[in-house]
């Protein structure tokens, strides 16, 4: 038998033969097609339900994220809200009497203002990292059409 021998890096013959591969028991040379394709058919269901769970779970990540993300933004236009509404107030008591009130009225929308400003920058960070094309799922999906072309071979 004619062997590659990679510590020397050429072929050598063998002077024992070895039994020609059979790719399994003498119980699965014996199986019948009907056996076969079940066999296949089972695999593949078992293959489909894991691909399933695979997207379920990655999909679920993604929504967490996005949700999170979409909520900072609630938060920030609630918080722009405040600020005008404060501002507003503030503007309205600076007109109708000048008084140190007016001052407290500013102060709070400035401060209303800077966390719309966080929130606004955490939240379109937040959406900027969240993948909705599910990667794992995809990569997996590539190695099993390779193992079925593999299969059908």
């Amino acid at each position: 038998m004619r062997e590659f021998s990679e510590a020397t890096g050429r072929h050598t013959v063998s002077e024992f033969s070895e039994a020609p591969p059979t790719g399994g028991t003498e119980q699965d040379d014996t199986r019948s097609v009907g056996a076969i394709v079940g066999d296949i058919a089972k695999d593949m269901s078992s293959l489909i339900r894991q691909e399933m769970d695979l997207a379920k779970t990655e999909l679920k990540t993604e929504v967490t994220r996005a949700g999170k993300g979409a909520g900072m933004l609630g938060g920030a236009g609630a918080a722009g809200y405040l600020m005008l509404f404060f501002l507003s107030l503030a503007l309205m008591y600076l007109l109708a009497k000048v008084m140190p009130l007016w001052i407290a009225a500013v102060a709070t929308g400035v401060v209303w203002g800077i966390v719309a400003a966080v929130l606004a920058l955490r939240g379109r960070k937040e959406m900027k990292q969240s993948s909705p094309q599910l990667p794992m799922t995809q990569q997996s999906l590539k190695e099993d059409v390779q193992w079925a072309r593999a299969q059908k071979s």
